[in-house]
């Protein structure tokens, strides 16, 4: 009888431990650095680990969350209230716990690219120095089935590209309302030569072919169709609405499974807040094995 209140008592302070735990939810920092030597300067950028990191000991699946345009890493932890969304998501059973890694896009130049002319290579120190830091520093499952990415508006942008660009390293991409890259060539040069003077039209069809993500889908080997799982979500009162609807029906035409939402919205933080909740559970999906 002793025995079965020792252990009906240890059950008890376990789950109070553990309901507190979850209580409490996770821990924010959004002003961390990393020193990049491909951009000559320390990077900053913001973190989410989930309530046990301090106490379990374990690895943690990991999502990569883009900022828009006009904010840095802590956009999402200040506007996206990151913290208290993934705490009940994960509280809740929607959302397995993850890390959340946000880097600062919006210092030196704007933006999750490499400048045609080479003198701004951010895309190249976000996965030969930043991933690399990050997933050697926490407690991080570093195969393709454990990664994730997922932005909004110009993060969005950047998670059409790295995904495109990388599909062997992401089980998941969720772009919301993205900025998709010109819808033409001629869109393109209108843009980039004002914002690369001197560019040569060769550079230019270049650097549009790996930033267009229509060019990207268009042109997608059939081996690539399936490497990564598409959730696209934007509102129909969104000003980038028609890149994401003409990315929708490049995909259905190149027949690439994807998600596509179209909800009631504009594009602002109200909208992503309710994105949110969706996305940490369609990347869940693959980290479960769905």
């Amino acid at each position: 009888m002793k025995f079965l209140k020792s252990i009906i008592l240890g059950v008890l302070i376990t789950l109070i431990a553990s309901s507190q735990l979850f209580a409490q939810g996770g821990k924010v920092s959004d002003n961390l650095t990393v020193h990049s030597k491909i951009l000559k300067m320390d990077r900053k950028y913001a973190i989410y680990l989930p309530a046990d990191y301090e106490t379990s000991g374990r690895s943690y699946p990991v999502l990569y969350l883009l900022h828009g345009s006009g904010d840095d890493q802590s956009g999402w932890v200040q506007f996206g209230e990151v913290k208290h969304i993934t705490d009940k998501a994960i509280q809740e059973g929607k959302a397995t716990a993850m890390i959340i890694v946000m880097p600062d896009g919006n210092t030196g130049q704007r933006g999750y690219f490499n400048s045609p002319k080479g003198d701004w290579n951010y895309e190249d120190f976000f996965f030969q120095e930043f991933m690399p830091f990050i997933e050697k520093t926490y407690r991080i499952r570093a195969e393709k089935r454990y990664r994730a990415i997922s932005g909004l508006s110009m993060g969005g942008g950047g998670t059409f590209m790295y995904a495109l660009h990388h599909p062997e390293l992401f089980s998941s991409a969720c772009p919301l309302s993205a900025s998709t890259g010109p819808i033409s060539l001629e869109e393109a040069s209108s843009r980039w030569e004002k914002q690369y003077p001197g560019i040569s039209k060769d550079d230019l069809t270049k650097h549009y072919n790996q930033h267009s993500a229509l060019e990207l889908v268009k042109n997608m080997p059939d081996d690539q169709k399936k490497a990564v799982r598409w959730y696209i979500d934007c509102g129909d009162d969104d000003f980038l609405y028609e890149g994401n609807s003409l990315v929708h029906i490049a995909m259905k035409k190149k027949e690439i499974p994807h998600e596509f939402r179209i909800r009631e919205g504009a594009h602002n933080w109200t909208y992503w807040r309710e994105s949110l909740p969706t996305v940490l559970e369609f990347i869940s999906q693959a980290f479960h094995q769905y």
